[in-house]
């Protein structure tokens, strides 16, 4: 099987690491690619935007199989598009997508099945928007309605920050994705995440996760596309996860289904658990980033064969196994990010760090000949495993401090609520 993987990040290296274990790989390429898939692929100079493209380069080089990795060209219809043209390809439909790409789109499915989830209000301008966020008080979440690179989220502590959020949201600060705002109750409680696959009936239960979206060590700062993440989180008992799949994940897979808008990928559940349960936060319709790296170091199975029923509506009756140890990653940064940040400093010392407990994955690289180049904000995800969370972040940040690279950071304390429930 020729398969093509679509993306530049680290979930995408992530993606290509495994795949490239499969004995049913006969060629593998990843587009655009980054300094980290070249390794394990042959990385193509395509413009994913354009589809047309994408769908050429993948006729040129004979592809059997496409993997979509980005939010962004999920919710886009990419792999609609791979599919009319006759490639089989792993990828939600638009239709489907719009779990992620619209937030009214996942409450209005809520408030449809029963799913717990927090209350909330969509507005389409600034000033019902206010008026609103005036009669709840704080405090209270603002979310950009469409897509935002993980950063059109603010947890707002005070009216004066949920009013700066709102008007950010209507003056540009994210495109198009914040014409419309959802406001929402804020719900306590510690955030987990799970993932399943699903064809569009059958669904396979993958495993669970935690990242740290703040920016800086003690969940302080901004929010960012993810600065670390382990896996499994054992704060989602067995209980607890049997009543997320109960009341959360296949009702939305009926429901979806029931609306003709079946959804078939990789379902990533962002979940609060709350004094009453398990309750959704919120949607994403592809794998997680940073999420996918610490599944895929833990992975025991083939992940091709898995994709690929998915793909074709053949999932039932196959099953996935984990190894029993924990995965930790480290983001390493741009200094700067998530705000603005500079492009082309070097990075050291990354390619020597692979052994049988920690993987270098990249996302912002790029190779200037036997140079390695900062070429993002997120740019090196440093992964590693461990019998316990605390060994696999001991392992994870020997990592980081192996690698020579001043014009970067990363936070300091990944884990730190599990570390903290283990001693």
């Amino acid at each position: 099987m020729r398969v093509l993987v679509i993306g530049s990040g680290g979930r995408e290296h992530a993606l290509a690491w495994k795949i490239a274990q499969s004995p049913l790989v006969s060629a593998l390429f990843v587009a655009p690619g980054n300094g980290g898939s070249e390794k394990v692929a042959t990385n193509l100079a395509v413009d994913i935007t354009d589809h047309d493209a994408v769908i050429a380069a993948a006729r040129e080089h004979q592809i059997d199989f496409v993997v979509v990795g980005p939010d962004a060209q999920v919710v886009a219809g990419l792999g609609d598009d791979v599919r009319a043209a006759g490639i089989t390809c792993f990828c939600p439909s638009k239709a489907a997508g719009q779990l992620e790409g619209s937030k009214s789109f996942t409450k209005a499915l809520c408030d449809e099945f029963d799913i717990p989830t927090a209350a909330y209000g969509r507005f389409e301008d600034e000033a019902s928007a206010l008026a609103y966020l005036y009669t709840q008080g704080a405090p209270i979440v603002v979310k950009a309605d469409g897509l935002a690179a993980g950063k059109g989220v603010t947890v707002a502590m005070s009216v004066e920050e949920a009013e700066e959020a709102i008007i950010d949201c209507f003056s540009g600060a994210f495109g198009a994705s914040g014409a419309a705002v959802v406001i929402e109750e804020f719900m306590e409680g510690e955030e987990v995440s799970l993932f399943v696959l699903s064809d569009g009936q059958a669904i396979l239960p993958l495993t669970t996760a935690q990242d740290h979206k703040r920016v800086f060590d003690g969940d302080q700062g901004p929010n960012t596309g993810g600065m670390g993440a382990y896996s499994p989180a054992p704060v989602l008992t067995r209980a607890l996860f049997d009543e997320t799949m109960a009341r959360i994940v296949e009702p939305t897979i009926r429901g979806m289904a029931a609306r003709g808008t079946p959804y078939a990928g990789v379902l990533f559940a962002g979940l609060m658990l709350t004094e009453d349960g398990p309750k959704l936060v919120e949607y994403n319709a592809r794998f997680g980033d940073p999420e996918c790296q610490v599944m895929m170091l833990r992975m025991e199975s083939d992940l091709v064969p898995l994709l690929h029923a998915v793909a074709t509506g053949t999932l039932a009756g196959h099953a996935v196994t984990w190894t029993d140890d924990f995965a930790l990653t480290v983001i390493m940064a741009t200094k700067g990010y998530p705000g603005d940040y500079g492009k082309g400093s070097e990075v050291e010392g990354a390619d020597a760090l692979d052994d049988d407990h920690l993987t270098v994955f990249h996302a912002g690289t790029k190779r200037d000949g036997n140079r390695l180049l900062a070429n993002g904000g997120r740019v090196l995800n440093v992964t590693a495993l461990g019998a316990s969370v605390k060994e696999a972040q001991k392992r994870a940040y020997a990592g980081v401090d192996a690698i020579v690279w001043p014009e970067g950071f990363a936070r300091r304390d990944i884990g730190w609520r599990e570390v903290a429930r283990e001693t």
